[in-house]
C-alpha cells in the first residue's frame, strides 16, 4: 500500500476559508516518511491524458488540462473550465523555485491538481513518494462550488504554498524535512510565497501576502510568538534575502544526519531525525553567516515548545556540526561600560545593559548625549574582533547612529582605530547591520566611538555586538 504525504492546512488559510478536512491531516512521519512500494502507474515521457487518484479519500479521474514542459495541470470534472491561471502563474512558480533552489528529480513538471466542491484543503507529495506515483504534485481542493475560478488572493496563496512544501521536503536531493517540528505546516511557507511573489515581480501580491502575516502569531515555541516579523522577515531582508533560504537547505544537506533507504524504486537520502531548536538556530546562522542567537531570543525566548532551554542546545550544536560555520559572537564574555549613562541607571529599563543583552527589542536610551560618547568592551583576555552589529531602536530614527567608529587597544589608554563610518542610514526600525573590516591583532579592549546622529539631541540603539 503506499505510503500518503501530509495534507497542508494552515492557521491562515484556515481563517481565509480554505482548508484541509481533519481526517486528512497527518503528521510530520507521515509526510515524509517510511519508503513506498512501487506504483502500478509508471511516470511517461509525456503526461497521461487521465489520472485516476488512489491517495486519501481521493478517487476522482482526473483529466489533464495543460501541460509544457515546466508544468502539468490535472482538473475534475467540477473544475470550471475557465480556470487557465494555473498554466502561466504555476509554471513561473515552479521555474522560480528550480531556479532558486536546483532541481526536484529529473521530470522537469510539476504536476498540479485542482478540485471543485471536493477535498478542501491541499497537500503535496515529491518524487520520492509513490504515494503520488514519484511525481512532484501539488493537490488543491476547496468546497466552493466556484473555486479556482479568480486567479487571485487565496487561489496563489494556496498553490504557492504546496510548491513551498515540495522545496523543504525534497531539496539537494534528500527526502524530509528536519525543521517541520519547529516550523510545524505554515511558518517556512510564510517566507517561501513572499519571496516567490517578490522574485517573480508580483509586487501588489508580495505587499497583499505581507499585510496578511507581518502581524500574525502563534502559541510555538511559546504564545505569541511572530515568526514572520521577528525571525524570518528580519533574515530575509537584512541577510542575504532568498540565497540564505537556500543556504539552509544546502546545509541541511551536507551536515544533518542521513541514511539511505529504498523508496520502491530506487535508493534514496533521507533525513534520520528532525532538528531541535538549538541545532534550527545553529543552522540558520550557518546559513546566514552571522550568530542569530540574539534574533532568536528576541524572536523566541530561551526556551523550545517542548519548554527546554535551547541555548544549551545551541551550544551542543556547534560542537556537533562544527563544519556549520558563522561569525562567532562574543560579545557576552566582555564586560560593557560607557562614558555617559542613562539617567536611571545601567540596570533601568532603557540603560547601557541594554545595549549588549542579545535582545533586538530592547535599547539603551541616552538623554542629551556628547559626540564624544562611546561604550567600550574589556575582554578577559584579548580577543581578534573583525566586525560588528548595531541594531537601530525601534522608533525615532532621528536618534539612530549615523557616523561611527571602532577603536581597540590593550591597555585602556593607547586606541588604534580599526573603521570607522560615515552617513550611515538604518531603513527600518530593530533593523540590524552588520560591518567587517581586517584585523590580525588580538586586543583587551574595544570601544564604539559614535560622533553623529541623525539630528535628535538624543542618541538610542538597541544592540551592539562584535564578532570574530
Amino acid at each position: 500500500m503506499n505510503q500518503k504525504p501530509l495534507l497542508i492546512a494552515t492557521a491562515l488559510l484556515l481563517a481565509l476559508g480554505i482548508a484541509c478536512k481533519k481526517s486528512e491531516v497527518k503528521t510530520q512521519d507521515e509526510l515524509y516518511g517510511k519508503p513506498d512500494a512501487k506504483s502500478d502507474v509508471q511516470v511517461l515521457a509525456d503526461p497521461p491524458l487521465t489520472w485516476q487518484e488512489h491517495w486519501f479519500e481521493h478517487n476522482q479521474l482526473l483529466q489533464r488540462k495543460y501541460f509544457d514542459t515546466s508544468v502539468v495541470v490535472y482538473h475534475d470534472n467540477d473544475v470550471a473550465a475557465t480556470v487557465t491561471w494555473p498554466n502561466t502563474f504555476l509554471a513561473q512558480v515552479w521555474n522560480y523555485t528550480k531556479l532558486k533552489y536546483g532541481s526536484f528529480g529529473t521530470d522537469s513538471r510539476l504536476y498540479a491538481i485542482f478540485h471543485t466542491a471536493k477535498y478542501s484543503g491541499g497537500h503535496p507529495s515529491t518524487y520520492f513518494d509513490g504515494g503520488h506515483d514519484y511525481r512532484n504534485v501539488i493537490d488543491c481542493g476547496s468546497s466552493s462550488t466556484t473555486a479556482w475560478t479568480s486567479g487571485t488572493g487565496n487561489d496563489l496563496d494556496l498553490s504557492t504554498h504546496e510548491v513551498g512544501h515540495i522545496v523543504e521536503g525534497a531539496s539537494k536531493n534528500v527526502k524530509g524535512s528536519p525543521a517541520f517540528g519547529i516550523w510545524h505546516d505554515s511558518k517556512w511557507m510564510e517566507l517561501y510565497n513572499y519571496d516567490v511573489y517578490v522574485g517573480l515581480g508580483r509586487t501588489a501580491d508580495a505587499q497583499r501576502w505581507y499585510n496578511l502575516v507581518i502581524n500574525g502569531s502563534d502559541s510555538y515555541p511559546r504564545a505569541n510568538t511572530h515568526w514572520f516579523k521577528d525571525w524570518f522577515y528580519p533574515i530575509y531582508t537584512q541577510q542575504g534575502n532568498q540565497a540564505s533560504l537556500n543556504n539552509f537547505f544546502t546545509l541541511l544537506s551536507v551536515h544533518f544526519p542521513k541514511q539511505t533507504v529504498n523508496n520502491g524504486i530506487a535508493n534514496i537520502s533521507t533525513y534520520t531525525r528532525g532538528m531541535n531548536m538549538g541545532e534550527f538556530v545553529h543552522f540558520w546562522s550557518g546559513a546566514t553567516g552571522i550568530d542569530l542567537k540574539p534574533l532568536a531570543l528576541t524572536a523566541f525566548g530561551t526556551l523550545d515548545e517542548q519548554g527546554n532551554n535551547w541555548t544549551t542546545q545551541l551550544t551542543t550544536a556547534r560542537s556537533t556540526f562544527s563544519g556549520v560555520t558563522y561569525t562567532k559572537d562574543i560579545t557576552s564574555t566582555a564586560a560593557l561600560t560607557v562614558s555617559n549613562e542613562n539617567t536611571n541607571g545601567s540596570g533601568a529599563a532603557e540603560g547601557s545593559s541594554k545595549l549588549t543583552d542579545s535582545y533586538y527589542n530592547t535599547k539603551f536610551f541616552l538623554g542629551a548625549y556628547p559626540t564624544s560618547f562611546y561604550a567600550m568592551l574589556n575582554f578577559p583576555t584579548a580577543q581578534v574582533i573583525k566586525g560588528y552589529t548595531i541594531t537601530s531602536g525601534n522608533d525615532a530614527i532621528d536618534r539612530d547612529p549615523k557616523n561611527f567608529k571602532i577603536m581597540a587597544s590593550n591597555d585602556g589608554t593607547n586606541f588604534t582605530q580599526l573603521d570607522i563610518r560615515s552617513n550611515e542610514a538604518f531603513a527600518s526600525r530593530n533593523q540590524t547591520k552588520k560591518y567587517s573590516f581586517t584585523n590580525t591583532t588580538a586586543y583587551k579592549y574595544y570601544r564604539l566611538y559614535i560622533t553623529a546622529n541623525n539630528g535628535s539631541v538624543d542618541l538610542q540603539l538597541s544592540e551592539w555586538r562584535v564578532l570574530q
